[in-house]
């Protein structure tokens, strides 16, 4: 396998305003994103995301006459486009969105769950590299891989080796839900497809969307 340094930045969607301002401070602080040459790779995978829906209202009739109620309106279903469950702790990942920026970044973001059914420390999660060590409780651990293109893209990092990326704020409770980002070197515009892995949890396969 070839290391290739890349440099780039932070946040996902609902966090965008940050994000962008982030991303001009770090584009010189970044040192490292390594892309590895991954052999023999496999075929394609992954499901394609859920379509969000919702339902119209209906109005109230003048002066004060109310017409006959239909369905109530519906929040939009968050998009899934993937989710996996397990590990030794019986963790729940969901990955809701995974978006390629003009900047040359790729931001994954979603949901983890705690299923273990007592306290759970996803201090794992940081990974094995000596460089991540001080990330904690985070996703400095996740890589993705492009099968097609056989490269493996671990997660951008700052000069001081701070992950791009979501960091815990402790343990998980029981059932406990929050949601999470990171953000790779994103892969080349015909690459449309990925595979996320982070620790011991599953392969979630996920679709590529281009941001803004």
């Amino acid at each position: 396998m070839t290391s290739v340094r890349k440099e780039k930045e932070e946040h996902p969607m609902s966090m965008r305003h940050t994000m962008k301002a982030r991303r001009a401070l770090t584009a010189v602080a970044i040192t490292t994103g390594l892309v590895l040459t991954v052999a023999g790779c496999g075929g394609d995978g992954g499901d394609k995301p859920d379509v969000a829906s919702s339902s119209s209202p209906t109005d109230a009739g003048k002066d004060g006459e109310e017409k006959p109620k239909g369905e109530e309106p519906q929040a939009p279903e968050e998009t899934v486009l993937a989710e996996v469950k397990g590990g030794a702790d019986n963790t729940t990942l969901t990955i809701n969105a995974a978006v390629r920026d003009e900047g040359g970044f790729l931001t994954v973001s979603g949901k983890v769950k705690n299923g273990k059914g007592g306290s759970w420390n996803p201090t794992p999660w940081r990974g094995q590299e000596k460089e991540l060590s001080g990330n904690s409780a985070s996703m400095a651990g996740a890589s993705l891989v492009d099968r097609s293109g056989k490269k493996k893209y671990l997660i951008l990092r700052d000069t001081d080796g701070r992950c791009l990326c979501t960091q815990f704020s402790g343990a998980f409770k029981a059932d406990e839900e929050q949601t999470w980002f990171a953000q790779f070197p994103a892969p080349p515009a015909e690459t449309t497809k990925v595979d996320f892995q982070i620790a011991d949890m599953p392969v979630a396969t996920i679709e590529i969307s281009d941001g803004e």
